[in-house]
């Protein structure tokens, strides 16, 4: 049987015990973990999971997309079931997908709610063997993301967040457990820095000499802004090139946990950006993301550093 039909026919039959189940409080795995719509899209992350790592031994060639960046066969299966399982549970809301996207495939009307979807965040790690890529799925409602979920298949880890509470969780081949719910931590007076293991460039390192790095941790995908709102690192600055389905998923559960995402200028990140405003469809300015600081340390932050061209 082709990789599509097999693919879309395990996801209609997941999707279908997702949308009969997820308001009566049981899930596929028995007992429901989250609340409402962030449970199915748990289910479907963990689903897209296990196919990526079904193809992992051999679904790695990749090959260039037209802006360059990579791609692989498990980028599109695991967006074929995601896609597939949105359109059951929430089928009037518009997708917009990595893969979709790169193939001209943009909804006309993006409304006041969307999901966005990376279905296989850090290709280039997934690529190069090495397990730190997510699968990242988010709603987005009037321009700020307001729920999202990341699942780290090959490191058995994932985060999930949403109106107030976020929480981490262990996930495996038989579902998730060990979930518990998460905070990030108040501003300290020595700071842990994540940088991207793929993308750290020299503006990135001068953007933290500003403050008291006492550690540097490198993850690569949307791990870092996880580990921020899992209390585990204080700030990311990101001074290059992000898409919205990069960081939206990171960014709502960042928000859920206390922690902030903004411009250089200091305002929220917002999603659905098109241009004039941007110059080109979903793409981000460059942002810094902060655990659960006073706004007042944040805006003297932006005041301290407004040299820095977005």
């Amino acid at each position: 049987m082709p990789l599509m039909t097999r693919a879309a026919g395990r996801c209609k039959g997941l999707a279908s015990q997702i949308v009969a189940n997820q308001w009566d409080g049981r899930t596929v795995g028995g007992t429901m973990q989250f609340p409402g719509a962030i449970d199915g899209l748990v289910q479907l992350a963990l689903a897209a999971g296990r196919e990526i790592m079904a193809l992992r031994p051999s679904g790695r060639d990749a090959r260039a997309k037209t802006d360059g960046s990579p791609v692989t066969a498990a980028d599109e299966a695991a967006e074929r079931i995601i896609t597939a399982g949105l359109a059951e549970l929430f089928p009037r809301l518009p997708v917009v997908a990595e893969e979709r996207v790169a193939a001209d495939d943009v909804p006309t009307d993006l409304g006041s709610r969307f999901v966005l979807v990376d279905p296989l965040d850090g290709t280039k790690e997934f690529v190069d063997g090495r397990p730190e890529f997510t699968v990242n799925i988010a709603i987005v409602e009037n321009g700020a993301p307001v729920t999202g979920v990341i699942v780290a298949p090959a490191m058995g880890e994932g985060f999930a967040g949403g109106h107030g509470t976020a929480w981490a969780f262990r996930c495996d081949a038989d579902g998730l457990r060990d979930v518990e719910t998460i905070r990030a931590r108040p501003r300290a007076s020595q700071l842990a820095a994540v940088v991207s293991r793929s993308h750290a460039t020299p503006e990135t390192l001068g953007y933290l000499e500003q403050f008291a790095v006492a550690e540097q941790l490198s993850y690569g995908s949307s791990l870092k802004l996880a580990k921020i709102a899992e209390g585990k690192a204080d700030i990311y600055p990101r001074l290059g090139r992000t898409m919205e389905w990069d960081i939206a998923a990171g960014d709502a559960i960042l928000r859920a946990a206390g922690g902030f995402v903004t411009t250089l200028d200091g305002q929220p990140m917002t999603y659905g950006k098109m241009p004039p405003v941007v110059d080109a469809p979903f793409a981000n300015p460059y942002f810094v993301a902060f655990g659960a600081w006073p706004m007042g340390d944040i805006s003297a932050t932006f005041a301290r550093k407004s040299d820095v061209a977005p």
